[in-house]
């Protein structure tokens, strides 16, 4: 194996200690740093993602400010509960987790919520500053993407990255994210209706793969010396989990690569905490 493995558990742990010691600065100028999760219904997977939210929330020394509602609430109390925090001055940031119910619309919750609490960078308006180049706020896993590459020194400016999938909470805002000024990446979007997958990734010095299907990305796929980021996850029947990426031959052709799991999952709690501290003192009127 030649690539080096960018450990997302170590980089989320480091990452961590940097957001309590903001966090405790804050604190000292009365400066109150509070995250609110909004959970709706009895998904097992939201919860487990939510008490994990607020589990990291308690050891960065963030408020968690969560609340939970039934599955039959309707839209108009949704949005009720989204103003009364949006309106609360110890919320810093708002989630509100996916997937809703069925008869509810996450974009109309999305947008509910004030763009200067919305840690998630979904509402249009963040949406469209990332575009802008403008300050806003930024989805977490392509913020947790930058963050790795950035701490196992792969340099973006003046790199061809090439990213697979063309979602709104990973490969658009990434796209947009590496193609900044500060930055400076080159980038290349590919997707389901890209004919010669291989021809692409092959020109790539960073390839992140978030496909959502097994494979996506294997050794003939990749220059040798290329920084990869897989950001798929499945379960294998055993139980194991595996990534967009085949890890042991890419690992061989790779300069650097994120290993499933332990790379980019880490990285997404710990990047929207970043952001709720953030917003704290943006709110704080600190810039």
């Amino acid at each position: 194996m030649t690539a080096e493995i960018i450990d997302g558990k170590a980089v989320a742990v480091s990452e961590r200690e940097r957001i309590a010691a903001e966090v405790a600065e804050l604190g000292r100028r009365d400066v109150v740093c509070g995250l609110a999760p909004v959970l709706v219904g009895d998904d097992p997977a939201s919860h487990v993602y939510v008490d994990q939210k607020e589990r990291m929330c308690q050891k960065v020394g963030m408020r968690a400010l969560g609340t939970r509602l039934p599955a039959d609430v309707t839209q108009a109390q949704l949005h009720a509960e989204i103003d009364r925090l949006n309106a609360d001055p110890a919320v810093s940031g708002i989630v509100v987790q996916l997937p809703l119910p069925d008869h509810l619309e996450p974009l109309a919750a999305q947008e509910r919520v004030e763009p200067a609490k919305d840690v998630d960078g979904l509402h249009p308006i963040n949406a469209g500053r990332l575009l802008r180049g403008d300050p806003g706020f930024v989805p977490a896993t392509p913020l947790g993407i930058v963050t790795l590459l950035a701490h196992a020194g792969v340099p973006l400016a003046g790199a061809h990255a090439v990213v697979v999938g063309r979602s709104s909470l990973v490969g658009r805002p990434l796209a947009s994210l590496l193609s900044l000024r500060h930055h400076n990446a080159t980038v290349t979007v590919c997707h389901t209706g890209t004919p010669s997958l291989q021809t692409h990734t092959r020109q790539g010095d960073v390839v992140v793969v978030a496909a959502g299907s097994a494979n996506a990305l294997t050794a003939d796929m990749v220059q040798p010396g290329a920084a990869v980021v897989d950001v798929g996850i499945h379960r294998a029947e055993n139980g194991s989990l595996y990534g967009d990426v085949d890890f042991a031959g890419v690992a061989e052709v790779a300069g650097h690569i994120t290993p499933v799991p332990g790379g980019v999952g880490p990285m997404t709690v710990t990047m929207l905490l970043s952001s709720t501290a953030r917003a704290a003192r943006w709110q704080a009127g600190e810039g």
